[in-house]
């Protein structure tokens, strides 16, 4: 009989522990580039090494195997598999493996912890035993659920968790030091769970028996893991929004030194088609004379003062009018049909980083749309801007063959291949200006459009911008 128990509850650990490396595996491929093995090597290797350890545990156990080396053996063993078996940033390797080493470690201690109390209290309260002890049959169904609650944070961690946004400069080498606290979490809480299965972590008086020692130990252990966890959530939030706030600081100054760049070359354009008359009485009398040497000369030094065409753009703010003229470009690049009709009043409010904020951000998110259709004729794009009453409304119109508002996505989440910063940016200029946002779908056109308040003269608040 005791045997059947044994096989049956070494059944049930391996079962966990399989489903346990699915979702492991499926968390660190979200987060880590695959290596040049096979995708099942991995969980494999983590497998076997898992429940080696295990059944080592189970045939010595800790008269001869210290439990605080398996554990160590255990949590090394998982991070040099993760080493192994992925090929991207060592700090981000790190970092992903003490995540979960954190997650698993607290999650399980706490359910099993909790779990041990209420049996212990059931088996002493409902059923009278004056001693209790947790026996083979209890452990296999405390394993049970505690597998099925890691198994749910672990899958809500591959869902929510983004740890790319941390690992934005791969220069910073230091942010492997991020592992740390979380490996100090785990250890605490390892030699906790040590203390409290030994009943030791905190002592009854010693009357009260191995009963009260027991559910005292365990109450401290889940008191503790639920600080650790909250600990443990609180630092990884404010890691990520901290880091976030850095890469939107630095996202805002490259914008700002990009449209400083954008507008000075406009304005050397606009500079050199004032002084074209100039310029072409000049190389009329060089041309007169046959001097090709000097006419090249000449033209070489036009093309080196300026690199933009005649524009057509005119909305009455420079920055934009740059902007602009640089996104249609890109647009008859990718044969995009362009219509844009924009106002941009004198006295407008809106600083004009934030138009070029609103307006740059808004034109990439729609020629990267148009660009992915596969016929030229259904490519377009629709600019409207100006004011209406008191307010500036920004419209923005592309073709789109979704027919399905539900798989559009303004998407708030930053991404590893940097999308969604832009977009952040966009939604803090919207806040900034208590500003609105509409997205619809009509006439396989998708449409987005914001309207911002904003003071005007009486002369423009009797115009509308279309």
């Amino acid at each position: 009989m005791k045997l059947h128990f044994i096989q049956k509850e070494l059944f049930f650990r391996l079962l966990c522990l399989t489903a346990s490396i699915w979702v492991i595996d499926q968390l660190c491929q979200k987060h880590l580039k695959s290596g040049k093995y096979s995708p099942w090597t991995f969980p494999l290797c983590l497998f076997f090494s898992q429940a080696t350890l295990s059944l080592l545990w189970e045939a010595y156990g800790t008269d001869q195997i210290p439990y605080i080396l398996l554990v160590l053996l255990k949590h090394v063993l998982f991070l040099g598999t993760v080493f192994l078996f992925f090929q991207s940033h060592a700090a981000k390797k790190l970092l992903t493996a003490s995540v979960i080493t954190a997650a698993v470690t607290l999650i399980a201690n706490f359910c099993e912890s909790f779990l041990s109390c209420l049996f212990l209290f059931a088996l002493h309260t409902i059923w009278h035993v004056p001693a209790p002890v947790l026996g083979q049959a209890e452990s296999i169904q405390i394993l049970c659920i505690c597998t099925a609650v890691i198994l749910l944070v672990l899958w809500q961690l591959r869902i929510h968790l983004n740890l790319d946004v941390l690992f934005y400069d791969k220069n910073r080498k230091w942010y492997g030091i991020l592992s740390a606290p979380l490996l100090g979490i785990t250890a605490v809480i390892d030699i906790a769970n040590w203390s409290a299965s030994n009943g030791i972590l905190v002592r009854s008086r010693a009357d009260m028996g191995i009963y009260y020692d027991q559910i005292f130990s365990h109450s401290e252990l889940c008191v503790l893991t639920a600080l650790s966890m909250f600990a443990a959530g609180c630092y990884l939030f404010g890691m990520e929004t901290i880091c976030t706030e850095q890469q939107k600081s630095s996202q805002y100054h490259i914008q700002i030194r990009a449209f400083q760049i954008l507008e000075q070359q406009y304005r050397q354009s606009e500079r050199l088609r004032h002084d074209m008359k100039n310029h072409l009485i000049a190389l009329s009398g060089l041309l007169k004379r046959g001097e090709w040497v000097k006419i090249e000369a000449y033209l070489k030094r036009m093309e080196q003062c300026v690199n933009l065409e005649t524009g057509e753009e005119n909305t009455g703010n420079s920055a934009v009018d740059a902007l602009l003229y640089q996104k249609r470009k890109l647009a008859e690049d990718s044969h995009i049909r362009w219509e844009c009709d924009v106002q941009v009043p004198p006295t407008c409010t809106i600083h004009e980083f934030d138009l070029c904020v609103l307006f740059g951000n808004l034109l990439d998110n729609a020629l990267d749309a148009c660009g992915k259709l596969s016929s030229e004729r259904d490519r377009l794009i629709r600019i409207q801007a100006g004011p209406v009453k008191k307010c500036f409304l920004l419209e923005i119109k592309n073709h789109t063959d979704l027919k399905d508002m539900d798989k559009i996505q303004f998407r708030n989440k930053w991404s590893a291949d940097g999308h969604g910063i832009g977009l952040l940016n966009v939604q803090d200029v919207l806040r900034k200006y208590d500003g609105t946002l509409h997205m619809a779908l009509q006439d396989d056109f998708f449409i987005v459009s914001f309207l911002i308040p904003m003071e005007l003269p009486p002369a423009y608040d009797r115009k509308t911008a279309f």
